[in-house]
């Protein structure tokens, strides 16, 4: 029996509506075409001579979220960030920030927005040579023209943050790229934005590195709550650090959920080969295989406490769950939330789990 846990309603914080971006001399004509769905991306191109990078894309981020976006080469996930702090505009559509149309925005109020609202870390840091890493972090708040002082305090805290607190008075040259790539990220946070947009910051490192910093990117963004729109290529990599995820194809938005639901119901092949060989026993979770319980359960003919059993959070995966399972010899399972027994997981319930995530 699969069991769907509530979402948690959150303020939102960043919102597209109908955001089409067309590439070409021809834009209104390809826009209108487009948008009676009599063209595909081939046709318009051949007709108009224009590209739909995006496509009528629409979904909202909640406050200190992060939302994952992944595609293939070419899909529109890194035109479609760019939309957010405006460096690119939308043929059409709107983007919302805090609930301001930032498309409506005059040229000092966007400055301001880019500044101190939105920060972006790109694939590759440019870090400037001839400074060290705290004047590199400090640049962007010198440019605003903070004080030396409050600079320097702010950035310190900032590479604090991401571990490089004893590297602040070293050049780039003497960093790994994945320390260079932190060190992009404390610029980011130095400037405390309300808002991170993240271009496949770990894409160009090496496996090993990128998993650590995918971790501990996970770990910072789960402590500073920071509400981050995560650009990838790497399905797994979304898994690991996103809390939903958004899957592009040719311009389009084709589904949005948790790794969870789009693990156990992808909307087509396409999202269904995304997800091919993705292991399942870190995705699925206890409130999706559980038995609803009441305070007492009937088992063996007598009635027993589920206090009686093992505890695991609504949240555990599988693994966790048949881990412990083999570890106290248990036949079920009592899943808790905030406190409360919600559910049961049989040996059973587990099995059957196990047997449909291979």
């Amino acid at each position: 029996m699969m069991n769907e846990l509530p979402h948690v309603k959150q303020a939102t914080a960043v919102e597209c509506r109908g955001v089409w971006k067309i590439f070409g001399s021809q834009t209104s004509a390809a826009l209108e075409a487009a948008k009676s769905g009599r063209y595909n991306k081939d046709e318009l191109l051949a007709k108009f001579g224009c590209v739909a990078a995006v496509a009528n894309a629409s979904f909202s981020v909640g406050e200190g979220e992060t939302f994952c976006i992944i595609g293939l080469s070419g899909s529109g996930k890194s035109t479609l960030i760019r939309h957010f702090n405006r460096l690119i505009e939308p043929t059409s559509g709107e983007v919302v920030v805090r609930g301001k149309d930032i498309c409506k925005l005059k040229n000092t109020e966007l400055r301001a927005l880019r500044s101190r609202c939105i920060g972006m870390v790109f694939q590759q840091v440019a870090l400037l040579p001839y400074r060290t890493v705290l004047q590199n972090v400090m640049l962007p708040l010198e440019v605003q023209g903070e004080s030396s002082a409050n600079a320097r305090s702010r950035s310190q805290a900032a590479l604090d943050t991401v571990g490089l607190g004893n590297w602040a008075n070293r050049f780039p040259r003497e960093l790994s790229g994945g320390m260079q790539q932190r060190v992009g990220i404390a610029g980011a946070l130095a400037a405390e934005p309300d808002v991170l947009l993240m271009d496949e910051p770990f894409s160009a490192l090496d496996p090993l590195i990128r998993k650590q910093l995918q971790i501990e990117f996970k770990q910072l963004s789960t402590k500073l709550r920071k509400t981050t729109i995560f650009i990838t290529h790497d399905i797994e990599e979304a898994i690991r650090i996103g809390d939903r995820i958004a899957i592009m194809r040719e311009g389009r938005i084709i589904q949005i959920g948790t790794p969870e639901e789009i693990a156990l119901h992808p909307v087509d092949s396409y999202v269904a080969d995304f997800m091919e060989g993705v292991s399942r026993l870190k995705l699925v979770k206890a409130h999706s295989v559980m038995q609803p319980v009441l305070a007492e359960v009937s088992h063996g003919g007598s009635s027993v406490t589920v206090t009686e059993y093992p505890t695991v959070n609504i949240n555990a995966n599988l693994e966790e769950m048949i881990d412990l399972s083999i570890a106290k010899c248990a036949e079920r399972l009592a899943v808790e939330r905030n406190g409360q027994i919600v559910g049961m997981v049989s040996r059973e319930n587990l099995l059957c789990a196990t047997r449909a995530a291979e």
